[in-house]
């Protein structure tokens, strides 16, 4: 039991009920002097003025006074030279207003002993009145150790504190270092990625070039395979006819000889032919076709190029041409419309047996107009049509019939300038029909000239 537990309302009632005097009251009651003098606590007792009128031997002992030299002391002594002055002040405002102050909420303050030295202690203060007159009791506590213990904490705190501070900044400085790592790497790998683009990239050129090297030297070897072979031929047909005419001239011989001149004009067509495909395509791969805007009306037109191509006709062969009752009218080039048509009803013919008919009609739709020609020829064989567009390319089936196998290829140019399709449909030895499909009106202005 604490001392300042004594002073309970009760306690207080009943000691100054049975107080005869002060002496009484702080000598003579028994009860009181047993738990004041063993209290744990240092206990005085002052007055308004601040002079001790009891102390406890813990009290004596926690100042290093010896017993009985406090009493009637003034408590400014207890405390530190340099904080005396404004104690009395202190006394001053709490005489004014004496609110009990219980213990663990004081004042930490600094008390000194009587050797001078000083330590830390918490302060608690009740007032009582005895006998009309007032007095403050007051606790004390040494709370030394315990401030050690703060200190140590406080040192601890702050040593993990400045680790944590220090460690943040190991951690700051460390990712810092990481990111520049990885900039570093970023821009070592953009780098990398930047030389295997350019890498790759010479290495596309380099396959291109070698690609487009591969199919020179393969168009110069079919050049040169098919170019021996289409102008051996009509070359030595001219040769042949020409010593023949010579001869039958010398004997009078007119048919024979108006036949070989025939055989030379054909001979002579068709080098014209060959050189005209070559020539064609060279233009078409140099850009220098240049188109003519012209308005037609295509029936009429179709009649006048079959018309001219009556003479390459196979005996027996006739074109059968469906007519449209009603004009229809188109903006093309009309060179490069008569190529077109020229080439297909050539081959047309020429993959034809005689007797037969090649057919020719016209569909019209709302935007476009369609050109179909069949034949019941040979035919193309079902894996080989892939190819049919290519240069140089000819079917197996037709090795042994006279061309160069550039006329589809300049066909498919053609009618890309066009603005147009072109597509076919075959069945081996039945025959083919190529459609044409043209824009009516749909052509830039900048792919003209008037």
């Amino acid at each position: 039991m604490r001392f300042y537990d004594f002073y309970h309302p009760i306690s207080y009632y009943w000691a100054m009920e049975n107080a005869r005097d002060e002496k009484t009251f702080f000598e003579k009651e028994s009860s009181f002097r047993t738990i004041f003098n063993y209290s744990n606590e240092g206990i005085f007792v002052v007055d308004n003025e601040g002079i001790i009128h009891l102390v406890n031997p813990v009290c004596e002992k926690m100042f290093g006074y010896p017993t009985g030299d406090l009493k009637g002391e003034n408590v400014d002594l207890l405390v530190p030279v340099s904080l005396r002055g404004r104690h009395h002040t202190y006394r001053e405002k709490y005489k004014q207003d004496p609110k009990p102050r219980s213990m663990g909420i004081g004042r930490d303050l600094l008390g000194q002993r009587k050797d001078g030295s000083q330590f830390p202690l918490e302060v608690s203060l009740s007032k009582v009145t005895i006998s009309d007159r007032e007095y403050v009791v007051v606790f004390v506590i040494d709370i030394s150790a315990r401030k050690k213990v703060e200190e140590k904490l406080k040192r601890s705190e702050e040593q993990l504190i400045t680790y944590a501070t220090e460690l943040e900044h190991r951690v700051n400085k460390r990712t810092q270092d990481l990111d520049r790592t990885i900039l570093q790497l970023e821009e070592m790998n953009l780098k990398l990625q930047s030389e295997v683009k350019e890498r790759q990239r010479a290495e596309e050129e380099a396959r291109q070039s070698l690609a487009k090297e591969r199919d020179l030297n393969e168009l110069k070897s079919r050049f040169v395979s098919m170019a021996s072979h289409e102008f051996r031929t009509p070359l030595s047909s001219i040769l042949s006819s020409v010593s023949l005419i010579q001869k039958y001239i010398e004997v009078g011989q007119t048919d024979k000889t108006l036949r070989h001149i025939e055989r030379v004009k054909g001979s002579v067509k068709n080098l014209t032919d060959i050189l005209n495909d070559f020539l064609s395509l060279g233009r078409l791969e140099e850009g220098k076709i240049q188109l003519l805007k012209q308005r037609i009306s295509l029936g009429e037109y179709i009649q006048q190029v079959l018309s001219d191509l009556d003479g390459i006709l196979k005996p027996g062969q006739k074109y059968q041409y469906e007519t449209i009752s009603l004009p229809i009218d188109i903006t093309v080039d009309e060179k490069l419309l008569k190529n077109i048509l020229t080439n297909l009803l050539s081959n047309a013919t020429k993959y034809s047996p005689e007797n037969s008919q090649i057919l020719l009609s016209i569909e019209e739709q709302e935007e476009q107009v369609k050109i179909h020609i069949t034949d019941y020829g040979m035919g193309i064989p079902a894996e080989e049509q892939i190819h049919m567009f290519e240069r140089f390319f000819r079917a197996k089936n037709a090795t042994n019939i006279q061309g160069t196998g550039l006329g589809l290829n300049i066909v498919k140019k053609y009618v890309d300038l066009l603005h147009g399709t072109i597509s076919f449909v075959s069945q081996l030895g039945k025959g083919t029909t190529f459609t044409l499909s043209l824009p009516k009106n749909s052509y830039n202005e900048k792919d003209f000239t008037d």
